[in-house]
């Protein structure tokens, strides 16, 4: 028997037999403005999410040295990159405001770290799990600075071998980690999607519950994540497709989010339990539509 695949985030459960765990990814589409986050968080709440994700970063740790002084255009004039980078992350009072509007707005929130010193300015909170982003699956140092604070951790797949896969899997405790599906392009082709890789994940790993982190354009996949086996779904959300930032145009505005959300609970209820019965309400139609002479023998009794 295939041993239940169940996480705990939070007050949640996540994984086989329960609710479909969707996460608005606002990562930095916020663009470090405050309230723009705060609009993005109500934006989830009404969309119905269980959570929303962020993502920290240490600047001078994240940014390669050689692109530090390089020069860009940005909403805010023309900067050097790693300015630009310091702009838009969140510090130590934006998140403390972050935390708490989730807890008012009753929201799960947490974040994707990238270094170690953005794991150890993130546990000040308490999360309810982390998220490894693609990029950072073969960061070793990163990946068991996370393992030891003990939390939930959910570990997104994009660009990555299953031989990377596997081994970032072998520095965490299996039965408190989520896997995702995930092609890191921005936004990405549907043809590149691969979600028969959530097949092969629930295969392989029987005791993981396996999800999609998607960044396509349209909500179609999702939904076909869901029918695969996505035990949680992640999708990137924004106030504006057409707003500033490199992942804006792969996110999902809140009306989208809202659709995305009740459409998922339908096909939670349409999906069932697997088990072939006739239903009560199917009765009527089987007296009615069923002659005597061609009925089955297993109706004819009683």
């Amino acid at each position: 028997m295939n041993k239940k695949r169940t996480v705990q985030i939070g007050d949640r459960r996540v994984g086989d037999g329960e609710p479909v765990y969707i996460i608005a990814e606002i990562g930095i589409n916020h663009n470090g403005n405050l309230n723009m986050a705060k609009k993005l968080i109500d934006g989830a709440v009404f969309a119905g999410c269980d959570a929303v994700k962020f993502q920290k970063r240490t600047p001078e740790l994240c940014t390669p040295i050689d692109q530090w002084q390089i020069e860009r255009d940005t909403p805010w004039g023309r900067m050097t990159y790693i300015d630009y980078r310091r702009k838009i992350e969140f510090g130590l009072n934006e998140f403390t405001e972050i935390d708490t509007y989730c807890k008012h707005k009753g929201i799960h929130w947490f974040a994707s770290a990238w270094d170690e010193c953005a794991v150890e300015f993130i546990e000040q909170f308490n999360p309810v799990t982390y998220k490894v982003a693609s990029a950072t699956i073969t960061d070793i140092d990163l990946l068991q600075k996370i393992h030891t604070t003990g939390r939930p951790v959910i570990l997104s797949t994009g660009m990555s071998s299953m031989e990377q896969i596997e081994h970032a899997i072998s520095l965490f405790d299996i039965n408190n980690l989520l896997l995702a599906q995930s092609t890191s392009t921005y936004p990405c082709k549907l043809n590149e999607l691969n979600l028969k890789v959530i097949h092969t994940f629930l295969q392989k790993y029987q005791g993981i519950p396996i999800g999609y982190s998607g960044h396509e354009t349209g909500l179609a996949p999702s939904y076909a994540a869901v029918a695969l086996g996505a035990s949680f779904i992640e999708r990137h959300i924004t106030l504006d497709r057409a707003l500033w930032g490199t992942d804006q145009s792969a996110s999902v505005e809140i009306t989208g989010m809202f659709r995305l959300v009740k459409d998922i609970r339908d096909i939670e209820k349409a999906l069932g339990d697997g088990h072939k019965i006739v239903y009560e309400s199917e009765r009527p139609a089987q007296v009615k539509l069923r002659k005597c002479r061609s009925r089955h023998p297993a109706e004819q009794s009683g």
